[in-house]
């Protein structure tokens, strides 16, 4: 079957020439975008509750934009004001670029990953001495609290914000030939918003293996997967097959 329209549970991409962009304009066909989550901040009383003193650290893990967003935020309310001599330790460039917001970036001791949590852990491991600070979502990768245990550095996870599932039901009565994730909590989403989901001819696409699985379990049929070392990203695994079934 033909595609004609696609869904992507996450927020349209703010770039113009985004890589959707171009695959509308080759293939002439409509993509709306619709976040299937979203984050909410943790109040400060609730971090408190979590016995956590933002005087105690000396260094901060920054894994997303979000966790940035929410760590001043916090910082602001609890009414701290975050020292110069302050350590961030980004997951990859994008994170530290997006640090700026906050601080002046060179005047700033700011240590950035590739793109992995991984490839994180050499520089944390150059500084085993501080006293770091975890901000994050109520989920969490277990690979993260256990590389920063293995290492064995002086550590404590914050719950700053959450995830929470999206009200879809505006879109009850709405067809879409693809549907595509990234992630668990997407694939939740869509359960929970649409409990009676029957998929017949929707095709689904889904990006990472723990949405696979959680698309495996929920009993999904999966059309389309990404990454492959041929394709990649999302967009190439949507090219790729809307080329073989538009033909």
């Amino acid at each position: 079957m033909k595609v004609k329209t696609i869904l992507v549970s996450q927020p349209e991409p703010k770039v113009e020439n985004s890589p959707y962009s171009r695959l509308i304009e080759k293939e002439k066909i409509k993509v709306d975008f619709r976040p299937f989550i979203h984050v909410e901040g943790v109040e400060a009383k609730n971090v408190r509750q979590q016995k956590i003193d933002l005087n105690n650290f000396t260094a901060i893990i920054l894994t997303s934009r979000n966790s940035v967003d929410h760590f001043f935020r916090i910082a602001e309310e609890m009414r701290f004001k975050v020292p110069d001599t302050m350590k961030y330790f980004c997951q990859s460039e994008a994170v530290a670029y997006y640090l700026q917001k906050y601080v002046v970036y060179r005047k700033r001791k700011i240590y950035v990953g590739k793109r992995t949590f991984n490839e994180l852990i050499p520089l944390i491991k150059k500084y085993k001495d501080e006293k770091f600070l975890l901000p994050s979502s109520d989920q969490l990768k277990p690979s993260v609290p256990d590389a920063l245990n293995e290492l064995g550095v002086d550590w404590k996870r914050g719950i700053f914000y959450k995830t929470v599932i999206s009200d879809l039901s505006d879109l009850r009565d709405v067809y879409y030939d693809i549907l595509v994730f990234f992630s668990p909590s997407g694939i939740e989403s869509l359960l929970k918003n649409f409990p009676d989901f029957e998929q017949n001819n929707t095709r689904i696409a889904v990006f990472g293996n723990s949405t696979v699985n959680a698309a495996t379990e929920a009993g999904l049929r999966i059309d389309i997967q990404a990454p492959t070392p041929e394709t990649p990203s999302m967009t190439m695994a949507l090219q790729k097959y809307i080329t073989s079934v538009n033909k």
